[in-house]
C-alpha cells in the first residue's frame, strides 16, 4: 500500500494500492466516486519519487489541493484533495514510497522532466529504456533471420530462379549468408 485517502466528514478510507490511480464516476476507474458532480474520469493520482501527484483529466468541476484549484500538483502528506466537492485527507509516508533527499518539484510535469538528461531532452541521446528495447529488437530480428531460409535459390515452384545468384553454387551462397549473419551479430553492442 502506497497511501490512503481518508474522506473528510464520513466514509470509508480508500487504500492506494497502485502507483497510478484513476479517480472518477465510471466503474472502470480505480477509485469510483458515484456522484453527478464527479466526471467519468475526473483525475489521476500518480506516485513519483515517493510523492503523490494529482492530474486533472479535464473534469467539469475540477480538482483542488488545500482549497487551491489545480491541473497538476504534488500532494504532500496531510494535504486535503478535493475531487469536485468531495474532500479527502491524503496520508502516506514518502520515505516508505522511495523518496530520498529534497521534495520533488511541485508539478508532475516538472518532476518527469527532471528524470531526463539534457541530451535526451534535446534529442541527442536516446533514453536508456529505448536503447535496451532497440537491442532486444535487433536480437529478435537476428533470431527471425536465423530461422528463415533466406538463401534458397529455388522459387516458390521449386524451380531454379534465373535472376538470382546464377554464377554461384549453393555452398558459396550459404557461406556468404553465414558471414552476413556473423557480421550483423558482431555489430550488436552490449553494455
Amino acid at each position: 500500500m502506497y497511501g490512503v485517502l481518508i474522506p473528510v466528514g464520513a466514509g470509508d478510507p480508500i487504500m492506494l494500492e497502485k502507483r497510478d490511480v484513476t479517480v472518477g464516476r465510471k466503474d472502470s476507474c480505480d477509485v469510483v466516486i458515484r456522484f453527478d458532480n464527479v466526471s467519468g474520469r475526473h483525475c489521476r493520482l500518480i506516485l513519483s519519487a515517493g510523492y503523490w501527484y494529482v492530474i486533472d483529466l479535464n473534469s467539469s468541476n475540477g480538482v483542488k489541493v488545500n482549497d487551491v484549484r489545480t491541473k497538476d500538483r504534488r500532494i504532500d502528506p496531510g494535504d486535503i484533495l478535493s475531487v469536485a466537492k468531495h474532500a479527502f485527507t491524503v496520508q502516506y509516508d514518502p520515505a516508505k514510497n522511495g523518496a530520498t533527499g529534497e521534495k520533488p518539484p511541485l508539478m508532475f510535469q516538472e518532476a518527469e522532466i527532471m528524470t531526463q538528461s539534457l541530451l535526451e531532452k534535446v534529442g541527442l541521446q536516446k533514453p536508456k529504456q529505448a536503447d535496451s528495447n532497440a537491442k532486444k529488437e535487433q536480437l529478435e530480428k537476428f533470431a527471425d533471420w536465423e530461422s528463415q531460409d533466406d538463401f534458397s535459390l529455388d522459387n516458390e515452384n521449386g524451380e531454379n530462379n534465373e535472376n538470382s545468384f546464377s554464377t554461384k553454387d549453393d555452398s558459396t551462397i550459404i557461406a556468404e549468408g553465414t558471414q552476413v549473419k556473423k557480421n550483423y551479430f558482431d555489430q550488436l553492442k552490449f553494455d
